[in-house]
């Protein structure tokens, strides 16, 4: 890793406005930019896959969003999980029983690399199915690259931070009918704060936790994501079906 790109990276964190406390800044720095995700952000460098990165849109417990740049100059989304975090271990669930992993990992680090893998592909999955998701452009170990929502650096508006209407409803019961139909998937994780709303486009976004159909807990998981829907949007006043009705529907 070069040190011009260190000191960049670096840069990027201390200017966070997600980072209030110098005590706060120096160990969020250490917990994204350790040497591995240097080194990994220089690798993506060199296989092209990206070719800059500026600041932080998103931050969460467990991985940052920055806005980064294709070689090109193109906006890209760049999510960089935390290697340091405990949240991965309540997130093996999603894993074991996936029959395209196998084994699990045998330490957190490599369970995340994994979890990065499986987003992808899911991401990839999605789209095939003609879901509008973040198309996909590259991951290595801790870090995923894809399509830029919105227009930079601004983070676009989640469901939940936007008027939503009858159209967004039935725009995301359809969305789960065609994840669950076509891509054999669900998405296992799904709330108004994974939905995104940019003027009159509607993306889904967040495949990590999504599951085949195949997973043992696959219908457990598409009864919470149908439940947690229909509860958002009758709280904001739109009522057409039930959990059950829709479960009925979307499986049968």
């Amino acid at each position: 890793m070069s040190s011009k790109m260190k000191e960049k990276l670096l840069r990027i964190e201390r200017e966070s406005r997600y980072l209030r406390k110098d005590s706060d800044q120096r160990k969020s720095m250490e917990e994204v930019f350790d040497r591995a995700t240097l080194l990994a952000v220089e690798e993506l460098i060199s296989r092209k896959s990206l070719g800059d990165l500026f600041g932080v849109v998103n931050s969460g417990k467990e991985a940052r969003v920055y806005y980064g740049a294709s070689q090109n100059g193109e906006p890209l989304a760049v999510k960089i999980y935390l290697t340091s975090s405990a949240e991965f271990k309540r997130r093996m669930g999603y894993i074991a029983g996936d029959r395209r992993f196998g084994k699990l990992p045998s330490n957190s680090r490599e369970a995340i690399f994994l979890w990065v893998r499986k987003e992808f592909k899911n991401l990839q999955l999605a789209q095939s199915a003609g879901i509008r998701v973040p198309t996909p452009v590259a991951f290595y170990r801790n870090i995923l690259v894809m399509e830029y929502i919105g227009e930079p650096p601004g983070a676009p508006a989640t469901f939940a931070e936007t008027e939503v209407d009858e159209a967004d409803y039935d725009w995301t019961f359809d969305t789960v009918g065609t994840l669950h139909r076509k891509a054999k998937l669900v998405h296992a994780d799904l709330s108004e704060y994974n939905l995104l709303k940019v003027k009159e486009e509607r993306v889904l976004f967040d495949m990590g936790s999504a599951v085949l159909t195949s997973h043992p807990q696959a219908e457990e998981y598409l009864k919470r994501d149908v439940g947690n829907m229909v509860r958002f949007f009758r709280k904001r006043g739109i009522v057409k079906k039930d959990t059950e009705s829709w479960l009925g529907e979307l499986t049968s």
